[in-house]
């Protein structure tokens, strides 16, 4: 049940980017010092959207919102949060969403491979991230492989296919 519910209240980690510029989201080059810091406030942002629910999966949202960008060693954002001051959804979430961004193609970037996207997620166990739920997570990362390659081909497919002409 508790997986469930981190699963559904994930989805609205970002939420708060609807608060940002669209020059600084769509911007296809590095962001300066100011817009980064603009950026960082996605968090409050979206927990601020999300505070004062009496709904569980709300709740679970806000907590996601505000601390999906917080680093086990303490230097992450917005509060600085260190090991298990972060919420468990948070430290969870902080590791998925560090997965999807390196596996995806984005404007500023390419996909990375991804052994490399795992890797880089080892390196940052302990520092980035909750060095058990790494371990956890790398037990069964290469099991998402062929799902995931099967996802991205059906969205190359539904882009090109809007690209098309009719």
């Amino acid at each position: 049940a508790d997986a469930e519910l981190i699963m559904h209240a994930s989805i609205a980690h970002d939420i708060g980017k609807i608060g940002i510029s669209d020059s600084i989201l769509l911007k296809s080059g590095p962001l300066s010092g100011a817009e980064w810091e603009v950026m960082k406030t996605h968090t409050t942002i979206g927990a601020n959207l999300l505070t004062g629910s009496p709904n569980p999966l709300i709740q679970m949202a806000e907590a996601i919102a505000i601390s999906h960008h917080e680093r086990w060693d303490g230097g992450g954002y917005p509060m600085g949060l260190k090991g298990e001051e972060i919420p468990l959804a948070g430290r969870i979430c902080a590791i998925v969403d560090v997965y999807d961004a390196l596996l995806s193609k984005r404007r500023y970037k390419e996909a990375w491979d991804p052994a490399d996207v795992l890797a880089e997620i080892e390196r940052g166990s302990g520092t980035h991230f909750d060095p058990t739920l790494v371990d956890a997570f790398l037990q069964f990362a290469p099991s998402l492989t062929p799902e995931l390659e099967a996802s991205f081909a059906r969205e190359e497919a539904q882009a090109a296919a809007e690209l098309s002409p009719v």
